[in-house]
């Protein structure tokens, strides 16, 4: 398995035939200056965790120039497909269900945190529940991007039901647990081999390093990987 981080949420995870991006919020992204065309090259795959446009980013774009499949829930697929999206290439789901993807399934979880657009006039775009997902791979290890959300306790069943050992988790506080909750979530309740923190240094409101999170992972038999932008790594 190959993953590269763009910054904030935003990361391709290469593993068998698929290539995935999930919240390819990359244009407007301030920690990632390289567009969106290179890091969908070869997409097959695009999933949304939710509809904020710092996790939708440049999906239309991308979904129009790759074919890729998308993944999301049931509103904001609609949603996108409204926006010019191939509605034949859509792959709903919802909280508990499982997508079979094609190659790989993905497992709709909860997260804690909103998930809307602004519309013209005024008010927000119900764009459904914000979710976090499970990817499970035949012959890879099991992924699990947490999407954004704070610590609950029924991350003890997510662990038990799906086992997952790569965790790309959000610290930047604010919107999302910050570093030592993130930690403390990541060893009570699960048992990963290697996290990617994430949803950090981007915007002035949320922490400008993962020193946080970091040091509360320390004496963890959890490895924490922190990758440079656009740059790749083996897992």
């Amino acid at each position: 398995m190959k993953i590269t981080w763009y910054g904030h949420s935003a990361f391709k995870v290469e593993a068998g035939n698929a290539t995935i991006l999930i919240d390819p919020f990359l244009t407007d992204n301030p920690a990632w200056d390289g567009g969106w065309e290179e890091p969908a090259e070869g997409v097959t795959h695009l999933l949304l965790t939710h509809g904020h446009s710092d996790h939708v980013g440049d999906s239309v774009e991308i979904l129009k120039k790759t074919g890729a499949m998308l993944v999301a829930n049931f509103e904001l697929s609609n949603y996108l497909v409204g926006q010019g999206a191939d509605g034949e290439k859509i792959n709903p789901g919802n909280h508990g269900g499982t997508v079979d993807c094609g190659g790989f399934t993905t497992t709709f979880v909860n997260a804690l945190h909103s998930s809307s657009s602004p519309q013209e006039g005024g008010g927000n775009v119900y764009l459904g529940n914000p979710a976090g997902l499970v990817l499970h791979f035949p012959n890879e290890k099991t992924l699990y991007h947490m999407g954004d959300t704070d610590i609950f306790g029924d991350m003890a069943l997510i662990q038990e039901l799906h086992q997952p050992q790569v965790g790309l988790v959000p610290i930047g506080d604010r919107f999302t647990m910050g570093g030592a909750v993130a930690a403390l979530a990541c060893q009570r309740y699960f048992h990963f081999e290697t996290v990617i923190p994430c949803h950090y240094a981007t915007f002035p409101l949320v922490d400008p390093t993962a020193e946080k999170f970091t040091e509360s992972m320390e004496g963890s038999s959890t490895k924490v990987l922190t990758p440079e932008y656009g740059k790749p790594v083996e897992l």
